[in-house]
């Protein structure tokens, strides 16, 4: 299960996050928690000391590790300096599981201990004094997008990605990455503005969406966001003690969480979960398809020197083999 988090700044998405993050752990489940907002508060919500947040590697910093890795032996990228960000894999090409080592886990990502359970913890990176004037922060988003393309996850696995706030996130085609997007918004005009550009920006590519609604305090709030958001809305939180002390660094055990706030949890997942058996493989990897030949088009043809549109594999598609490891090229 890919999942994503998005809402305007300050709406408590990267909080909800770490929560869900939090509740996916106490049940054992396998969890590959990324925080692609570049601002990086993820690692401290989930209990990191603002020094060791600091510390994440960057997987920006690895990018062409990465690229090296996940090519492979794909006769169709002839080095790892003409992939881009958007680059599917092919036949050849090395995929990433959640359950696995590998050389991208071992330099990107940290596990991360919580009570009960772990995750492993990746993060974009910040961005430096080096960009100021210089770089666009959606590239330092491009290593995640081209990792959630050779991800493969099945049931019952967990992909949680702290998303850039705003509706910043269609700036790439990262947006179409996941099973199930949930959206947390305020009983706010501001609040729910996120979600009507969420929702008609989506509408054509099938996205699944789901609406929190946050720091909800009564009556009036909910009345507000089944207005606003109809159907769509699943689920609310209100104040949470738990969440004040975690922010001061001094978290109960998890198990102390408000039951509301546990049963929220609780229904998010499994609207997740209901999400896993509709999709549509198909889609996910034509989709993939469509944002590559758009950037190879529009920058990457020129910046790499190569057409980016051989790299597309036309008998290819993404998937979820059973059990058994993944072999490069294995589909």
């Amino acid at each position: 299960m890919k999942i994503a988090f998005v809402g305007k700044g300050g709406s408590g998405k990267t909080t909800l996050s770490s929560l869900f993050v939090r509740h996916l752990a106490a049940t054992e489940s396998p969890v590959v928690a990324v925080d692609a907002d570049i601002n990086q508060h993820l690692g401290v919500a989930l209990g990191l000391t603002e020094a060791e947040a600091a510390a994440l590697p960057a997987m920006g910093a690895h990018l062409p590790l990465i690229k090296e890795y996940l090519r492979g032996s794909n006769p169709r990228i002839t080095s790892a300096e003409t992939m881009i960000k958007t680059t599917p894999p092919g036949e050849g090409s090395r995929l990433l599981r959640v359950r696995e080592e590998n050389p991208v886990y071992e330099a990107c990502a940290r596990q991360v201990r919580l009570d009960p359970g772990e995750v492993r913890l990746m993060a974009t990176g910040p961005f430096t004094e080096a960009d100021l004037g210089v770089a666009c922060y959606h590239s330092k988003v491009g290593a995640v997008e081209l990792c959630l393309n050779h991800l493969v996850d099945g049931a019952g696995e967990y992909v949680v990605v702290d998303m850039t706030a705003g509706s910043d996130s269609f700036a790439s085609g990262m947006f179409t990455r996941f099973d199930m997007t949930f959206l947390v918004a305020e009983p706010t005009r501001k609040g729910v503005s996120v979600y009507r550009q969420y929702k008609e920006y989506a509408r054509d590519f099938g996205v699944a969406l789901k609406v929190v609604g946050n720091k909800v305090q009564g009556p009036d709030d909910l009345d507000f966001l089944r207005q606003e958001v109809g159907d769509d809305l699943l689920v609310t939180v209100g104040h949470s003690d738990w969440v004040r002390a975690m922010e001061k660094g001094r978290p109960p055990r998890f198990e102390r969480l408000e039951p509301e706030n546990h049963h929220a949890l609780r229904t998010m997942r499994e609207a997740a979960d209901a999400a896993y058996p509709r999709r549509d493989r198909h889609r996910y990897t034509s989709q993939m398809v469509h944002f590559h030949l758009r950037n190879a088009e529009s920058w990457g043809n020129a910046k790499t020197g190569a057409d980016l549109a051989a790299q597309v594999d036309p008998d290819f598609v993404l998937g979820e083999p059973a059990a058994e490891p993944i072999a490069a090229g294995t589909r």
